[in-house]
């Protein structure tokens, strides 16, 4: 098995972009990898897209990689399309790591883009509103909404029920669990937003880049308490793509070993219970990724997490092991996972405020993180960062995601 090494890196602006296609997008990310890489399309050996809402919002169901890249003249090679819903492009790089390090490619590039902003508001929900994906969020809501209902808001806040989702009232009722079983307080899941917000100012390509403070996130519009407007990831446009290369092709291209793809793991949810955390898919997932990295959770210096919602944060650093079970509320609020902190996590601004295109958030994480250890995080790079760590979740079944994808990088 060869090593894996990350040669470029590129990635759009995050947020709102009604003028501009997800092809044109995808082109945009895929041409900053490749510059970044300083090669050519044709010493690309495989190509990975990745996307969940073209068909919905511009209509294009298939071969959708190949509409966008051909252009860019990505052509003749093995051309692979993916759909993981959140986790496309982390999975787009699972399937890309595994093809280099197998020996079957020198040179992968992966790329993932959305396009979920349009005029036309039921092709812009049109995603959000699959039955099966309804249906599996419901069947949890009703089941236990009711086992947390003795969790209530402070008196004073006022709550509109038509702000209310399916999917909010989902993190709504963890959120809620968390509270009622490990003491996790309304103003420490509004530090995690404001400490996300915070990160964002500093990324040139987040969505918000405005600071929110802990009492502007508790006074915000209530989506499904305990979760304000802040504390929730927005709908977002954009592209993120990576070019990474073996061992081989690195000396052939006469490149430094800077950051080295060392773990990629995937694994999905099951049928378990709510309380069975050892045996959820991301708790999993981050298992094998270090066991493959040959890293502890102890030795990660930064760390980017799926927090869809702010309180999401909190289980993804306690099934990362970057702290004990339950204690992730506590750890926002000691400010380990700041900027400066112990192990800093989403340095740039989360999926709460750099926003999230669905199927180019995994790969985001990653530009970010590969940033990091390059020491090119303007204004919030960690020093002397040595690993990182990126947890991505997608979709809903049973009592958890669907699939959860961990990556684990490394200086080199």
């Amino acid at each position: 098995m060869s090593d894996v090494y990350m040669l470029g890196i590129g990635m759009t602006p995050f947020g709102k972009h009604l003028e501009t296609t997800c092809s044109e997008l995808a082109r945009s990310a895929a041409r900053l990898a490749l510059d970044d890489a300083g090669i050519d399309v044709k010493d690309v050996d495989v190509t990975f897209y990745a996307n969940t809402a073209q068909g919905s919002v511009e209509g294009q169901h298939g071969v959708k990689g190949q509409h966008a890249l051909r252009p860019l003249g990505i052509e003749g090679g093995p051309f692979f399309n993916i759909e993981n819903a959140c986790t496309g492009s982390s999975s787009a790089l699972n399937l890309a790591f595994m093809q280099v390090a197998a020996g079957q490619a020198d040179i992968a590039l992966v790329v993932g883009a959305e396009k979920l902003n349009t005029t036309d508001r039921e092709k812009k929900f049109a995603t959000f509103n699959q039955p099966a994906d309804l249906a599996a969020a419901k069947l949890f809501v009703d089941r236990y909404w009711n086992d947390v209902a003795d969790i209530q808001p402070p008196a004073h806040v006022q709550i509109d029920e038509s702000m209310r989702g399916v999917f909010m009232d989902i993190y709504s009722i963890q959120a809620r669990m968390h509270m009622k079983r490990y003491g996790t307080t309304w103003e420490q899941i509004a530090m995690a937003s404001s400490k996300n917000h915070k990160h964002s100012a500093q990324n040139p390509l987040s969505q918000y880049r405005n600071e929110v403070s802990v009492e502007q996130a508790l006074a915000a519009k209530v989506i499904s308490w305990p979760l304000t407007i802040p504390m929730c990831s927005p709908i977002s446009d954009g592209a993120s793509a990576a070019v990474i290369c073996s061992a081989k092709a690195l000396e052939r291209l006469n490149r430094k070993k800077q950051v080295k793809l060392m773990a990629s793991a995937m694994r999905s949810g099951t049928t378990r219970d709510v309380a069975d955390v050892e045996n959820a898919a991301l708790r999993r997932a981050a298992k094998a990724a270090y066991q493959m990295a040959g890293v502890k959770p102890g030795d990660i210096s930064v760390a980017e997490v799926h927090d869809a919602s702010a309180f999401a944060e909190i289980p993804h650093i306690e099934l990362l092991g970057l702290c004990e079970i339950g204690t992730g509320g506590r750890y926002i609020e000691s400010g380990a996972a700041s900027f400066g902190g112990r192990t800093p996590v989403n340095l740039s601004g989360g999926l709460q405020s750099k926003g999230h295109p669905v199927a180019a958030t995994g790969l985001a994480q990653v530009y970010e993180l590969t940033r990091q250890l390059r020491g090119q995080a303007e204004g919030r790079t960690v020093e002397g960062a040595r690993y990182a760590v990126a947890s991505n979740g997608g979709g809903f079944m049973g009592v958890e995601e669907a699939v959860s994808v961990v990556t684990i990088l490394g200086r080199a």
